[in-house]
């Protein structure tokens, strides 16, 4: 059960969450090994890496085999959301306009991306209605 203060997840713990909410439950094995696909890293940097974030909440761990099964905490939507919210009030002074313009003058959007976030904005505001 994740702890109610759990905390948010560094970079590297970020990673190792993307990896398990991809491909489920997993071993440390399993996850050095998908991680390694990526960039370097060493066996006993992620267990334990893994081994605290079982600490801080940020992951569970089944022991009922011999082959330690790892799984995310919260899900990723809830992660998502927790480091939005941090980001908004730190760097945005809690301000969604000014984090949407950040993000949209500093990643080349598609129209086609633009015209969904229009639609996603007009159901936002059918629904707030």
């Amino acid at each position: 059960m994740p702890r109610k203060n759990a905390k948010k997840p560094t970079e590297g713990e970020l990673e190792i969450l993307q990896v398990l909410w991809q491909g489920g439950p997993m071993t440390v094995r399993s996850v050095y090994e998908e991680l390694s696909k990526r960039k370097p890293t060493g066996y006993t940097t992620v267990l334990k890496l893994m081994q605290i974030m079982v600490d801080k909440g940020l992951l569970n761990r089944d022991e009922s085999e011999r082959a330690h099964l790892y799984s995310p905490s919260l899900e990723r939507a809830h992660t998502r959301q927790r480091l939005i919210d941090d980001l908004l009030e730190r760097a945005f002074d809690g301000s969604a306009k000014q984090l949407v313009m950040q993000a949209l003058s500093s990643h080349k959007t598609s129209p086609k991306e633009l015209d969904e976030i229009r639609k996603m904005i007009n159901e936002y505001i059918r629904g707030a209605k």
